[in-house]
């Protein structure tokens, strides 16, 4: 077994080069504002992702049209709610069964 640091690395490692892949899955169990993304990540990963990376991230996502997005008025402010389209879907499901090929290999 390897050192505790050498996982954490590889941990954030993974977690940066699928972190498009992680927001796709997150947004398939339920819809959620950028925050949301940002808690789920650090909560489940532990690694933070600030705003500054997120949400360039989501406008990408949402510029090809695996996500959609919709403003939340009924808080005292307003929130972007994303959520993933059946493109994303077909996306996710394709990443999904690469990464088990890849895996089994």
């Amino acid at each position: 077994m390897f050192k505790a640091s050498t996982q954490k690395e590889v941990s954030i490692k993974l977690t940066k080069g699928l972190l498009d892949v992680i927001i796709l899955k997150f947004l398939s169990s339920e819809s959620m504002h950028g925050y949301q993304i940002i808690t789920q990540l650090r909560k489940n990963f532990g690694v933070y992702f600030g705003p500054s990376t997120i949400y360039p991230l989501l406008g990408i996502l949402e510029k090809k049209g695996f996500i959609d997005s919709e403003w939340d008025m009924a808080c005292d402010r307003p929130k972007k709610i994303y959520r993933l389209t059946a493109d994303g879907q077909s996306v996710l499901d394709f990443t999904e069964e690469s990464l088990t090929l890849i895996c089994k290999r």
